[in-house]
């Protein structure tokens, strides 16, 4: 039997939300979201005197920090035994993912991460389904901007379209400013040689030649020049709520040319908040095709929202148990909306037929 050490949870009789990389950029926005939504959380990662401070500035009785190393197991099942759901923060996840994923299987909380790496994502499917079953968790991987908005809008466009050929995601970036987990996520991405694909109704591997493309966005946007495919998780969470011959994901080809995305590790908060983007759905089908697209500022903070509205949501209950996409355990449609409600995004979907 797994070490399962009574959930402080249990004792204190409240929600309570872990954030695995609670002092990086995404983690303090993380927390910023929760507290600012009255929940109390554990804040967690590899720098105790970091979290202490972190910790320090919040409201009193409001969190506490837990170290808990990468190396450590028992440190890292007992933040998934103290708290409900739990928020892994920390790239590059091709390293992370799995020690902390398997902590909060054994310490029985939810999952909810931010990875874009595509192996990653599918290893969390294809290993961690029987035992988050098993625990009676949800886990819900690539809740994030790259990825996680890609998937919502593929459902949310795709309602009432049938016989679907091709489902595009198409990312306008602009004044991207990397963090230091995100730089070393996208070396790993795009020096995979063994990508992963959906084309002709299943799962593709193997290298795939990128390519130049032109992407047509909403006004004022427009036209683009895009990379395409890049390698994100859509071509394995969309198949999975959606039945579409073919899922690809493309991006500007400008937002890697731009100075500032792969040199910005160290900037201010409110300088990385600056970001600009469009992401744009289109979905073909072979008697109707739709789109629609999400539009704003602060990619940032849109990952923050997504994944701390995921986490509300498991821990109210409903979901259920297993890994998931977030589009396929949540009303897509519903769930864009209520990040437009925060100001997330302005959020433009198809009438429904």
């Amino acid at each position: 039997m797994p070490f399962r050490p009574t959930p402080i949870r249990e004792l204190i009789f409240m929600t309570v939300f872990a954030i695995y990389g609670a002092t990086g950029h995404t983690g303090r926005l993380v927390t910023t979201e929760l507290i600012s939504r009255g929940k109390e959380v554990v804040l967690s990662g590899r720098d105790p005197d970091a979290l202490a401070e972190l910790a320090g500035r919040l409201p009193d009785g409001r969190g506490r920090a837990m170290p808990a190393a990468l190396d450590d197991p028992a440190a890292l099942r007992a933040v998934a035994a103290a708290a409900d759901v739990l928020i892994h923060c920390a790239g590059p996840f091709a390293a992370t993912c799995e020690p902390v994923a398997v902590a909060a299987v054994e310490g029985g909380s939810h999952y909810v991460d931010h990875s874009v790496e595509v192996h990653t994502v599918k290893r969390l499917f294809d290993t961690f389904q029987e035992s988050a079953q098993r625990a009676g968790i949800t886990m819900l991987p690539a809740v994030s901007f790259y990825g996680g908005v890609g998937d919502l809008l593929a459902g949310a466009v795709a309602r009432g379209v049938s016989d679907i050929e091709r489902i595009t995601l198409a990312y306008a970036v602009s004044n991207w400013m990397m963090t230091h987990g995100a730089v070393e996520s996208a070396r790993l991405l795009f020096a995979d040689t063994d990508r992963i694909g959906w084309s002709d109704g299943k799962l593709q591997l193997g290298f795939v030649e990128p390519r130049n493309a032109i992407f047509a966005f909403p006004p004022p946007v427009g036209p683009r020049n895009m990379i395409a495919p890049v390698p994100f998780p859509e071509a394995v969470t969309v198949p999975r709520h959606t039945r579409t011959q073919a899922v690809e994901a493309q991006l500007t080809a400008r937002t890697f040319e731009e100075e500032q995305a792969f040199s910005s590790e160290g900037v201010a908060a409110e300088a990385r908040a600056d970001s600009e983007f469009t992401v744009a759905a289109q979905v073909l089908g072979k008697e109707r095709s739709a789109a629609g697209s999400v539009r704003g500022r602060d990619l940032w903070r849109v990952a923050a929202l997504a994944s701390v509205e995921a986490a509300v949501r498991l821990a109210e209950g409903g979901a259920k148990t297993g890994v998931a996409s977030v589009a396929e355990a949540f009303d897509a449609a519903e769930f864009l909306a209520a990040l437009a409600e925060r100001e997330a995004f302005t959020l433009e979907l198809p009438k429904q037929q």
